[in-house]
């Protein structure tokens, strides 16, 4: 994913915390890195790099001045629609020869994965 994100300039990990972005407006670093499964420090670099990319902005929370929130700028939404396609290329080419049933269950499989390890 990384190859074919290159490109583009941006990194899978980036690719993942612009997308969370755009599911949750005004999600906090701390909840990115919980779902990334990184620390706080490591998810305020990966941040910190994408607002230089003026890829998104942070302004702080209304009633809690500390927990600053991130948003996708114009640039950030444009960037992510060009690395889901690199992505989707790239699944493409991971599931080639599976029919769609089985890609279906691939995909139910790895979102109940990811639900047990957010329980855990």
């Amino acid at each position: 994913m990384d190859d074919r994100l290159s490109h583009l300039g941006v990194t899978t990990a980036q690719f993942n915390v612009l997308s969370a972005v755009q599911q949750q407006p005004g999600i906090s670093n701390a909840s990115l890195a919980r779902g990334a499964f990184v620390t706080a420090q490591s998810m305020l670099g990966i941040v910190a790099n994408l607002e230089k990319m003026r890829l998104l902005h942070r302004t702080p929370h209304q009633t809690h001045g500390r927990i600053m929130q991130s948003e996708l700028t114009q640039k950030g939404t444009e960037a992510l629609a060009s690395a889901r396609e690199a992505i989707d290329d790239v699944e493409k080419s991971m599931t080639v020869g599976f029919t769609a049933k089985e890609i279906a269950a691939l995909r139910s499989m790895l979102q109940r994965c990811a639900q047990n390890l957010h329980s855990a």
